[in-house]
């Protein structure tokens, strides 16, 4: 059998790699523990590769059930907090929330609930302390039928600029075929508690390069991929940064595919003069190679990214001094899903600062998710029962 043209290319990669002349240095000898140092394997080489950026930016995890009207409750679906802000003495949150079971495409898409995050509206609650909510109501509901997000709205993210609060948020217009095009949505108010208007158009909608293969609903089949986001913008969180405004998100591609790294999710960013757009995606798109829920925050003149779930870059933060280019900074252990972050926090104090503490959500079963907290620590030692710390 011929060996393909990508076989060929990682046969001369790796051998260019094998040759690469590498001296390390004897403090990177001591602290690799490499054992000969004229005899580099490939795993040594890359190890001597990595930027030193020492511990701050490593954190581990722990989640608590909240209380309240955000504590589990069967039957009904609370998913995708955004992030907490704090006005008028109280913490505010927005999340996506729907009832009964889900069916999948199986069924009628046009009838059935197909996912949990399928015929949501948005919904806030409000807490003395972030620990227990009182559910306060409908914030952001679905559109009107044949409006872009007559199906559901979900999945959103709070703003608040020059004393207006803005939503952007994921929308699907009816029916909810397995070939539906996600777009993002924006609504806009004058307090945290509505009313709220709605922009009467998407402010991001997928790329428009993909072709599809036949007329099955069959997202896998195509005959041109197009761009990270052909299929689908998801996720969407909304930064004010250089003078403009950032929009980051989620792209699926039509066709998406299973690598080395799992399923193929990107991030990508499009930036407005205004926080209503009109948004222009980045040349430089995808920003990430990996990722799954946005989770963006402001740090030392740019922007830090938590990437998790999915991709070969998962489990890892990073940071980009220009919100486009990132590197990883620190690798960690699962992170918990779609993060809503504490922005009262002093995310200048140090990196991880605003992961302290905020909100997740979590699956009690495929049908019924619900809010949770989360806290986080960092790591700089390890020791054993009885053991002094250095």
């Amino acid at each position: 059998m011929k060996p393909t043209a990508f076989a060929l290319l990682f046969l001369a990669a790796t051998h260019s790699f094998a040759q690469d002349s590498i001296m390390p240095t004897p403090e990177q000898v001591d602290f690799l523990g490499i054992t000969n140092p004229d005899k580099l394997s490939a795993a040594s080489k890359r190890a001597l590769k990595w930027p030193n950026v020492g511990n701050e930016w490593f954190v581990e995890f722990q989640t608590q059930d909240l209380k309240g009207d955000l504590a589990y409750e069967e039957g009904v679906v609370r998913r995708d907090p955004s992030a907490m802000i704090k006005e008028n003495g109280k913490y505010y949150v927005w999340y996506s929330r729907s009832t009964g079971p889900s069916q999948g495409f199986g069924g009628d898409v046009e009838k059935d609930k197909v996912f949990p995050w399928d015929r949501c509206d948005l919904w806030y609650a409000t807490s003395p302390d972030g620990i227990t909510w009182k559910e306060e109501g409908l914030a952001v509901q679905r559109g009107e039928k044949g409006a872009y997000d007559d199906r559901s709205v979900f999945t959103c993210e709070i703003m608040k600029h020059d004393g207006t609060y803005y939503l952007c948020y994921q929308t699907v217009k009816s029916p909810y075929a397995v070939r539906v095009k996600n777009q993002v949505g924006l609504a806009w108010a004058n307090s945290p508690e509505g009313p709220w208007t709605k922009s009467k158009e998407p402010i991001l909608s997928p790329a428009d390069n993909g072709i599809w293969e036949g007329e099955e609903q069959n997202r896998f089949r195509v005959l041109k991929k197009g761009d990270f986001d052909s299929h689908k913008v998801h996720d969407p969180c909304i930064l004010p940064f250089k003078g403009k405004f950032y929009l980051y998100y989620k792209g699926e591609q039509m066709g998406e595919a299973i690598t080395f790294g799992g399923r193929q999710i990107r991030h990508g960013v499009a930036i407005a003069d205004h926080p209503k757009g009109p948004y222009v995606k980045s040349p430089y798109n995808p920003v990430s190679n990996s990722g799954h829920e946005v989770c963006v925050w402001p740090y030392n003149g740019g922007i830090a990214s938590l990437i998790t779930t999915d991709g070969p870059e998962k489990n890892t933060i990073q940071w980009s001094p220009d919100g486009i280019n990132f590197e990883i900074m620190s690798v960690i252990k699962d992170a918990p899903h779609a993060i809503g972050l504490n922005r009262t926090a002093d995310n200048e104090k140090e990196p991880t600062e605003i992961l302290r503490r905020g909100l997740t959500h979590q699956y009690k079963s495929w049908n019924y998710q619900y809010i949770r907290r989360f806290t986080s620590r960092r790591v700089v030692n390890h020791t054993a029962k009885g053991e002094k710390a250095e």
